[in-house]
This record gives C-alpha cells, structure tokens and sequence, in this order.
C-alpha cells in the first residue's frame, strides 16, 4: 500500500463506508482530515522552525485560497497516485469539483497573497500569513435577465477539513464598547518539493470573531428573544462577511472593526510566541518582520504601539520598534484607493487606538518642522488631515520600507501619490514585481502542457525553477513541437467548452479563437472598451466593412462589488451585446461572446489554461500589475494589451513581436491637454455609433436608465470623475485595429502557436518564487530554514 492509498484507506475508515459510495462532501472532509493528519508531524516540525528564527508575518485582508484538495495533493506529489486510488476504490478525484472554494478574497490582491504563501513554502522561508476567516466569501454570483444577482457564499457549510480550530490560542479584542473572542484556524501551505525531498509546511492562520459570552440566559427568561444573543450577532458580524457594503457609516465602522480585529489578534499573537520563544520583548525588532498588504492592515502599527507600551516600553521605544518591523505594499495610485478614515469613527470605536495616531501624528510634524520643509511638503506628508486619519501617510512613516508591484507602478508612486515620501525617504522605496505559482497556474491547471515541458526539458525542475523554461523557447522553430502544443491548447479548449455546457448550458465552440478578459470588474480595468470593440467588429461584419474575420469567442469573467453601479451596468451590457450576437444569423456563426457566472480561483484554472488571446486593456498607469497576465502568459497565450502594469515587463521578456500593444502610454496622457471626449466622438462615425448603442435601443437596459448614465459619464463626467476619464474612447480606434491584426495572425495557426510558445517560456521572471526570494533579501533580510 503506497502513500495515498493508506490516505484513502483511513479516510475510508473514518467514513465507515467506500469512497465509491461515499457523499461527495463528506468524502473531501474525511479525506481532507487524513491528509492533515498525515503531513502533522511535519507541519509541528516547520512551525517550531519558523518561531526559533527571524519570522515574517504577511498581514492581508484577503486570502483567495481556491479549492486546496488538488493543489494540496499536487504539492506532496500525491495527485497521480491519490487518483489512481480513487479509481481503484470506484471513483475518481473528479468528483471533487463541485467542493466550494474558499473564496475569501476579490481579486488579485488576495490571489498575490495566496502565491506569495505558496512560494514562500516552497522556498522553505518562514513565512505565515494572517487574516480573517470570513464566514461568508466572496458572493456567489448569477445572472437574471443579464443582471449580476448577489447570494451568500457559504463555502464552509459542508466543513472545513483543510484548517484546524485552536481554542486554547484565542485572543481577546477589545472596542470602546465591545470584546470579542478571536478563534484561530490554521490552513496548512504546503510547499512542492521535487521527487524525493519532503515539504516545507507554512501556516496560514485565518480569525474567526466569537462572543464573549454566547448567550444571556437572564434576558432569554424575560422573553427579550433577540437580546439574549445579541452579543452573538454583533461578535459574529465582524467576521461574517467579505467586504460589507460600506456606503454608509454603520458599513464604515464594521469595515474599520473588521481590519482592527485582525491585526490586533495576530499581533497579540505574534508577541505571544516570541515570548513564548525569547523570553523579552526586546528583541522583537530582530525576529520579526510584517509585511502589511496595501492600507487594510495599517492600523497594525499604532495597535503594536499601544501593545508594547502596555509592556512597559515607553512610546518613543515602541515607535522606534515598529519602524523596523512594518513595511507597506502598496497596489495603487488612485487616490481614492488609498484609505483614509475619519478621525471621529476611529475615535468612536477605538479611542486608544486613536491616541496613538495623534502621537505618531505629532512626532512626524516635529521632525518635518525641526528640518524645515516647507509648508506644502508638510500638508502633503500630514497623517492626520482634513479631519480624517491618511493611512497611506502611517504606513510611510512608521514603516522600513514601501514597495511597488511593477517597474512602472513604483516609478509613478515615486512622482505621484508618494512624491513627497520618495523626495523624503528615498531609501524606503523598493519595487517587488508581482508572481504567481507555476504550481497551481501550469502544474495543477495544465498537466499536459506541465508534460510536454517535462519531456522536453528531461525533468520538471520548472515547478520550482520556471526560468528554465527559456531553455525550450527555441523549440518555436521546430514543427513537431509546435504541432504538440496546439494540440495541447486545443485539448484545454476542449475541456473549457465541455464545463461550460456542463455547467452553464451554453455551447461555444472549441475550434474558434478565445479571446479572453478575465478580473476584477472596475471602470479602470475597461471591460466596458472590449464590449465597444465587440460591437464595433459585430457591426463591421454586418456592414461588410470586416472581412475574412477569424471566428472568434469572446468571454468574460468577473465579479462587480454589489453597490457598485457603474459596473454591474456594465455586465448588463455585455450580455445584452451577447444576445444581439446571439441572435443573430448573420455572425453568430463568426463571433460569441459569454459571460462565465461565479467566476474564482476553479473557473479562473480552466479560463487561462484555454486562452489564446489575453485581454490586458487597462488605461497605461492605472493597474498596479495585475497577475492574469502572468497566468495566461505561462499557460500560452499572446498578450493584447497597453503598456500597463506588468505588461510592460511580459513584453520586455517575450519579445513585442509576439504579443499585441495599442493605445496611449502613460508619457501620452500626462502631456494630453483639453482632452474631450465628445470631440472625438463627432470625428468619428464608427465611435459615434458604438456609444449611441447606448441609448438609441440597440440593446436595452430595461428601463432602468444606466445605459444612459454610462453614456453621459464618459462624454460629460459623473461624480468626481472627467468625462471618459479612463480614456476609452481615445484608445478604441486602434485597440479594435489591434485586436483585428491578432485575431488575422491567429488563422495562421503554426505562426501564432509560436508566438504563444514563446511566451509561455519566457514566463521565468513572473514566478512569485522570484518575487518572495527578493522580499526575503531585499526587505525582511530572512534566510530559508
């Protein structure tokens, strides 16, 4: 009996029953347990490793694990075996796609922190992660008349054989006028070793909020129902739900409640064990390094003031502490992005908290005022202004260092939101490009690409290397290889199309080219540009003025945050522009376009495995990185794309010649002057009859009117934003001139496959394998264990 049959076997055992037989969920939890329970000894080993030496602790609102039963096995080298054990016993590991996944975290930040934990366990460093175990994940999404529609994603309702509860390690965290109890769970991230090594095992350890004291008898008796847990209710809140809508000021304080619990926990609980470990808290600042993941979990620093100072360490000891123990990721330059809160609700929640604040505060004025900068500069740096508290303005301050997530990102933070600190604090400034795992986004998503670079490189040394996939780019130029990989594309294709049908009910057809825009859905990320240029090619086609055009399937993925007008809005049109297509005779036959419901982590393997053409159209200075470009990047797709974020660094590595760049650069639009939209659109018919399906009834909002507010804002502005402040009509002529000459180039399939090759090995640098190692000797100055 081999490893993952003795797995199963105990498994089996705790069942009663054959996994054959054996309810889908019950089987992943007793399977989940046996598995937890075989790598425990490692995993107590890895964690005692990790206390006795310098240790990072990565602070992150969000998590977006994904489904972890296959990336588990994968990473101990069980999945083939545990699959042929599963078949063995009369089922198969299949079965486990309908397990939910843990869905706590909206994008690409908590996906970054996700592959930050899965390279860091692979590169043995001691690296834990700490956030909130939401009850409720990232909503489950449907769509009704072409409407987003929001339901509760209770991912955990069958179990959770992946953490495990630690009772004896709550904490207490404490408001104004609340206590509640912090419960940890631990999620076990196991690093890949290669053939014969074992694992390092890291800890992701998530809180869950609980009352204090669950239930009031006395209040009970009175027949006072819903008082009597009240405590309950209001504990639980804080950690019940991903994001809370936070339009109004109860959603701000459960919002600010919410990032305070976390970090008060984990840092109670960081200090615990170094005590626990050392004995004094003096040496904190050489053991301990956290890394916080955007402003989320910046009130860490004036919460780790007021807990050292409750130690007896005065407060200009317990800053000088803190200064060397924090450092800020930033992801954004759009101000509004960058949180800031009002100095009464923080007062109101957590006055001690803000007290600190108002020191910290002080303490910067003192020093910028002794070294006489000048009154701009001042206003500029203030952590408190305007009556609200600069989070960004914090985190600089009592932080080592800040980094970006691109070259350009942090190059714009340099001359943009944070010109003031770089001209201040050069020297804290780092740019860490962002990664991902060739784990889950080639070895899991893609076995069969994840074999052919094994047959050709003699070994898979790439899952923990992907730089030495540059050694195979030269099989570009050999047919037999590139035959092979087609055949591979075609293959994931293929099994793209056949979940769709299975479960969505739409056919798409495999043989044509997918052109795929799969993120976050935001105004900056211009899915609403590609819905223009679908309907510009549609109208093309049907005007004759396209010819020849390469039949093309167009799909989308993404989730709007549920107040989010503009861009549910969005959505509605782009599965409005499906129906036209869709019914229509004349093209439907050439183009499809289709909106994936409840796109995550699951959908997202199959979606880039499948893809041909990556939609990467962001407005140049706008996103931070991104990561599905990566993704799709390894997996073999071109790029089509501006020169934004990570783009910039995927074309410098795969060669412009191989993927698709248009539109405006950022150099372009600081030198735009009087830029007007309705200009441009009065010079041009085509832009003009694309924006006027906006409101002449070519697809219809059903009377709602947001066609028409999406029409307005980009030709005359709305809220705080100029009209088409993100630059779509600009780009759209020569974004469709782009996507045309791609989808041209694709019917020449040997040419396009090599350019899709030639990307995917040039992926190397975009391994988050690279990224962690840079952190770990550039800024939490850690060595591997």
């Amino acid at each position: 009996m081999n490893r993952a049959e003795a797995i199963l076997s105990l498994a089996e055992n705790a069942l009663g029953q054959s996994a054959a037989n054996a309810e889908v969920h019950a089987l992943h939890n007793a399977l989940g347990n046996a598995v937890t329970a075989d790598i425990l000894p490692r995993w107590n080993a890895c964690r005692k490793t990790h206390f006795a030496n310098r240790r990072v602790c990565y602070f992150s609102m969000e998590f977006l694990m994904g489904r972890a039963v296959y990336n588990n096995l994968y990473c101990l080298g069980l999945l083939n075996d545990m699959e042929e054990a599963m078949q063995k016993a009369g089922t198969s590991l299949s079965v486990f796609e309908d397990i939910e996944d843990a869905a706590l975290g909206n994008g690409g930040l908590g996906r970054l922190a996700a592959c930050f934990l899965d390279s860091a366990a692979t590169c043995s460093l001691p690296v834990d992660g700490y956030g909130i175990r939401y009850r409720y994940g990232l909503f489950q999404q449907r769509f009704v008349n072409g409407r987003q529609t929001e339901t509760g994603d209770d991912w955990s309702k069958f179990g959770d054989p992946w953490s495990i509860r630690k009772d004896s390690e709550a904490v207490l965290v404490s408001y104004r006028n609340q206590t509640v109890r912090a419960i940890p769970y631990d999620m076990p991230i196991i690093g890949y070793a290669e053939s014969g090594n074992e694992p390092h095992i890291g800890t992701l350890r998530l809180w869950q909020a609980e009352p204090v004291e669950a239930f009031d008898f006395n209040t009970f008796n009175a027949q006072d129902y819903l008082a009597a847990s009240a405590e309950t209710i209001n504990a639980e809140d804080i950690s019940r739900c991903l994001y809370p809508n936070d339009d109004t000021r109860a959603g701000k304080m459960l919002r600010l409640k919410q990032q305070y619990f976390f970090c008060a926990a984990s840092l109670k609980d960081c200090l615990n064990k170094h005590k626990a470990q050392f004995g004094t808290l003096d040496s904190l600042p050489e053991h301990l390094a956290v890394q916080l993941n955007d402003t989320h979990p910046v009130i860490s620093i004036p919460e780790l003031i007021r807990l050292l100072m409750q130690e007896g360490y005065n407060f200009n000891r317990s800053l000088a502490m803190a200064k060397q123990i924090f450092s800020y990721t930033n992801h954004t330059i759009m101000q509004e992005a960058l949180e800031k809160w009002d100095c009464d609700l923080v007062e109101e929640i957590l006055p001690e908290i803000y007290a600190i604040m108002l020191q910290i505060s002080e303490q910067l004025l003192t020093e910028l005022y002794a070294n006489e900068h000048s009154a701009e500069q001042i206003q500029a740096l203030r952590i408190i202004q305007n009556n609200q508290v600069h989070m960004a303005n914090l985190a600089m301050y009592a932080g080592k260092y800040v980094n970006g997530v691109a070259a350009i990102h942090t190059e714009l933070l340099k001359t943009t939101v944070l010109k003031e600190w770089y001209a201040l604090a050069p020297e804290k400034f780092q740019n860490k490009t962002n990664g991902i795992t060739q784990r889950r986004w080639l070895g899991v998503c893609n076995p069969e690409l994840t074999e052919l670079f094994a047959d050709l490189s003699g070994s898979k040394h790439f899952l923990t290397d992907l730089d030495a996939l540059k050694q195979l780019s030269h099989y570009a130029d050999d047919a037999d290889v590139i035959a092979r990989f087609h055949a591979v594309k075609q293959t994931k294709k293929h099994q793209l199309a056949a979940y769709i049908l299975k479960t969505e009910g739409v056919q798409i057809n495999p043989e044509s080219c997918f052109d795929i825009q799969i993120k976050r859905l935001h105004e900056y990320k211009r899915q609403l540009l590609n819905a223009f240029s679908i309907l510009w090619i549609y109208y093309g086609i049907k005007d004759g003025t396209i010819q020849n055009f390469t039949p093309t399937t167009f799909l989308f993925g993404a989730k709007s945050a549920p107040g989010y007008r503009r861009a549910k809005a969005i959505i509605k049109y782009i599965n409005e522009i499906a129906k036209l297509i869709d019914n229509d005779p004349d093209v439907r036959e050439l183009m499809q376009v289709h909106f994936v419901t409840n796109y995550n982590v699951s959908y997202a393997e199959k979606l880039v495995a499948a893809c041909d053409i990556s939609e990467q159209i962001s407005t140049a200075g706008t996103e931070a990185s991104g990561t599905g470009n990566m993704k799709m990047m390894l997996n073999g797709a071109v790029t089509l794309g501006t020169l934004d974020g990570a783009n910039i660094e995927i074309v410098e590595a795969a060669g412009a010649e191989n993927n698709y760049i248009f539109g405006a650069t950022v150099d372009t639009l600081e030198k735009l002057n009087d830029y007007c939209s309705r200009s441009v659109m009065s010079k041009n018919p085509m832009i003009a009859r694309v924006m006027k399906s906006l409101i002449d009834g070519t697809v219809s909002d059903d009377g709602t009117g947001e066609f028409r507010e999406l029409y307005f804002s980009l030709l005359d502005g709305a809220s705080w934003h100029q009209p088409d402040h993100y630059y779509l009509l600009l780009d759209l002529p020569d974004y469709v001139e782009t996507k045309l000459r791609a989808l041209s180039d694709y019917r020449n399939t040997a040419v396009f496959a090599q350019k899709q090759w030639r990307n995917a090995c040039a992926a190397g640098p975009f391994s988050s394998d690279r990224t962690i190692r840079q952190y770990a000797s550039e800024c939490w100055h850690i060595d591997a264990v």
